[in-house]
């Protein structure tokens, strides 16, 4: 059953994109699909992570974005196993998506086809962890506090997963902050393809980013490809401009630019807007 965007929210003609998708609990049926784009779109189909599994332990339950293309939960899965092979319990899994997909409530930009999750950089002391204390627990960062260089927290355990994550071909690009990358590059010794996909990113010393690409059978639109090469000297270039900012010239702001969160429904692709009423 689809309902019409007045009645998305009662007393609302256009309510904001975001509180309609951040308001409804669960998924649409059918056949999954990613529609639009990482930053406008949706998901139909979607399936939940299970809360907890051998390998790994979803995040801070109550914002009740552990969904995903089926795409997704299936490669987050796997690389739980492969965390395990590379010495750690398995991971821990923060946001992914919601239900349906769409602008959140609070945080992110993207993350609104089910293609994106976040992982965090502490290797699970436990993967026993209440409900509670998954609300409670914090990541480590893996830089220092300049951010000019590696903390004690990282580890060649932590390469090996975000390379086992490059390396699945699933996978369109991966963010983490540039220092890490940097370290990854220095550490690197062989065949060096999969550095291309890690791009260096503020905000990511906490967690590491994955996205995939547009699964087939789906309607999105597809990312540029990342730049040729491995994209170590732009990480450094970020590193220096953190210890000199007067070699950063300012950039003024895009005066168009707006956050997702901003979006009314009839904003939203066609048929997120169906997706986000639909029965």
């Amino acid at each position: 059953m689809i309902l019409s965007l007045a009645t998305a929210m009662p007393g609302v003609a256009d309510p904001l994109a975001k509180d309609v998708f951040g308001g409804v609990p669960g998924p649409t049926g059918g056949g999954a699909a990613a529609i639009g784009f990482y930053s406008k779109g949706c998901v139909t189909g979607a399936a939940q992570l299970p809360e907890s599994g051998p390998t790994w332990q979803v995040m801070r339950l109550s914002r009740n974005r552990n969904w995903g293309h089926p795409e997704l939960v299936g490669f987050l899965v796997g690389l739980s196993q492969a965390a395990r092979q590379a010495g750690w319990q398995g991971l821990y899994i923060g946001d992914m998506s919601q239900p349906r997909g769409g602008p959140m409530v609070t945080g992110h930009a993207s993350h609104q086809m089910g293609l994106d999750a976040d992982i965090w950089l502490l290797p699970p002391p436990s993967l026993q962890l209440s409900r509670k204390q998954r609300e409670n627990i914090s990541a480590v960062s893996v830089v220092n506090r300049a951010g000019t260089a590696p903390s004690g927290n990282w580890s060649p355990s932590h390469m090996a997963i975000i390379r086992a994550a490059a390396r699945d071909p699933r996978v369109e690009r991966i963010f983490i902050d540039p220092v890490a990358k940097v370290a990854m590059c220095q550490m690197e010794t062989g065949n060096r393809a999969w550095l291309r996909k890690v791009r260096p990113l503020n905000g990511h010393d906490y967690h590491f980013h994955v996205r995939l690409s547009c699964p087939a059978g789906s309607a999105c639109q597809q990312q540029d490809a990342p730049p040729r090469g491995d994209g170590c000297e732009e990480a450094a270039e970020w590193i220096r401009n953190r210890i000199d900012p007067s070699r950063v010239k300012p950039v003024p702001p895009d005066p168009n630019y707006r956050h997702p969160r901003s979006f009314r429904l009839s904003e939203m692709p066609r048929q997120c807007q169906a997706v986000a009423v639909a029965r």
